[in-house]
């Protein structure tokens, strides 16, 4: 299923096809379905009790490439979709359009480039994408202005490790999808979420159309425990558990909720760590101040590589984000 989802192109704006196929895997277990006009998809569980609504939020879209100009030689130039280090883009495979015509990020190759370009900075505007057309109407006939691109797949395991490009965060919803399989006592609200890369913006929408209780973003966050980085540095440590945010760029997570979450997550044998550095964001912000000041809190998995086609998870990591949102949403942690 993991695999599925992170095949799929879904850059901000384009989440369509991953859309229609979590609508098609989640119908056995939602008591009813909605897709909202900036095209977020909410599920809804409704609970034994319904006393409270609770809003869970993954992104369904990827970081990527709008086409921007089609050059007489036929190259393209792009823009990006979301926060990409230039650095890593030369040589990457994408696929580009609704047809998923391949293509190569090029550059110029070393042998020609000046003394400046070799030692200077990677700006994407150097960058173009080769599709192999020799002219600007033989592109023409396979993509359009206007088009996204995205890294092209390949997911590896690893043995207890996977690899792929968008983990951020089709690993949230894939969670989700798992865990609308569940049993609650509140109204569970499972929202997948688009253009959260560019802005949070399907988040914001839907919390303020649900107007919940509760919310809780399942996300991926940096991971910075590599090689060349001090400790002090490290943002969360790979493979050590499920990670829970007390305050990011774009939110602070309800104290008492955070707290007691991380203690009975400790109670049950569930591996859970706190995010060190109040970096980053992700959806709770928005859904935090859409919904009126909702109590809120943000769990995420530490993945290696953020926004980049080798993304690396851990799969104990994986189980124990599972394990902690569904405590979560089942008992409330003293809601």
């Amino acid at each position: 299923m993991l695999e599925q989802l992170c095949s799929f192109a879904g850059a901000s704006g384009d989440e369509g096809i991953v859309r229609d196929f979590i609508r098609e895997q989640v119908k056995p277990y939602a008591d009813e379905i909605t897709e909202d006009t900036m095209g977020n998809l909410i599920v809804l569980k409704k609970g034994r009790k319904g006393e409270k609504k609770i809003m869970a939020a993954a992104h369904m879209d990827e970081v990527g490439f709008i086409i921007q100009e089609i050059t007489d030689k036929g190259y393209l130039k792009f823009d990006m979709v979301g926060g990409i280090d230039s650095k890593i883009l030369v040589s990457k495979r994408v696929y580009v359009g609704k047809d998923a015509v391949p293509g190569v990020i090029g550059i110029k190759a070393i042998h020609c480039q000046s003394k400046e370009e070799r030692e200077g900075k990677i700006d994407y505007k150097r960058l173009y994408i080769d599709i192999g057309a020799s002219s600007r109407e033989a592109a023409e006939k396979k993509v359009s202005l206007g088009d996204y691109a995205v890294f092209a797949p390949k997911y590896l395991d690893l043995g207890e490790n996977i690899v792929s490009k968008a983990l951020d965060d089709r690993l949230g919803c894939f969670i989700l999808m798992r865990l609308l399989q569940e049993e609650y006592d509140d109204d569970v609200y499972f929202c997948f979420t688009v253009q959260e890369e560019v802005g949070l913006r399907g988040a914001r929408t839907a919390a303020y159309r649900i107007q919940p209780d509760y919310t809780v973003a399942v996300e991926t966050t940096t991971c910075n425990d590599v090689y060349g980085s001090k400790e002090r540095e490290y943002s969360t440590r790979y493979g050590a558990g499920a990670v829970l945010t007390l305050m990011d760029g774009s939110s602070i997570s309800d104290k008492e909720l955070i707290t007691n979450l991380y203690r009975r997550a400790k109670e049950r044998g569930i591996a859970v760590q706190y995010k060190t550095l109040a970096r980053g964001g992700n959806d709770t912000g928005a859904m935090q101040t859409a919904a009126g000041g909702a109590r809120s809190i943000s769990l995420s998995l530490a993945c290696k590589y953020l926004h980049s086609p080798v993304c690396m998870a851990n799969k104990k990591d994986i189980e124990a984000l599972y394990e902690t949102t569904k405590l979560f949403l089942q008992e409330g942690c003293l809601r």
